[in-house]
């Protein structure tokens, strides 16, 4: 789904929900896999998107256990700074690579409305994951 030039990534919101899963420990493994296929999907070099997967979780483990407890905020917080850190981390690899793009037209044509379709992605995603991660890591009382 686009809107103007930005898409909304599934891919990340999956992740970023995964990561804030309690009983998840497994959340690096998955954000290395989801930047793997990723990366044979996208035209960008190899390890931007592996890379940008791994900062983003990183971030989101460390906000979820010195910051925040509540998992929902913590998905609004972690969609839009893992959108925006996604997208400039692609944005750089875009300079580099010698493709010229100027700043503005990519936040307001590319990151802004990236951001708003990952935020309106985003609850729904988190609803989806929380109840898969309860049915394959169930709690006690649950089982």
């Amino acid at each position: 789904m686009t809107l103007l030039q930005g898409n909304a990534d599934l891919v990340l919101l999956v992740i970023v929900a995964w990561a804030l899963q309690d009983r998840v420990k497994n959340a690096w493994l998955w954000a290395i896999i989801a930047g793997l296929l990723m990366s044979f999907t996208s035209g960008l070099q190899f390890p931007v998107i592996i890379s940008s997967y791994i900062v983003i979780i990183a971030g989101i483990r460390l906000l979820i256990k010195r910051i925040w407890q509540v998992p929902i905020l913590m998905m609004l917080v972690g969609t839009i700074l893992g959108t925006i850190v996604l997208l400039i981390i692609e944005y750089i690899s875009l300079i580099i690579g010698g493709t010229s793009m100027p700043i503005g037209d990519s936040m307001s044509l590319v990151i802004l409305p990236s951001v708003l379709l990952n935020l309106l992605f985003s609850i729904p995603v988190y609803t989806l994951i929380a109840d898969l991660a309860s049915w394959l890591y169930p709690t006690e009382k649950e089982a």
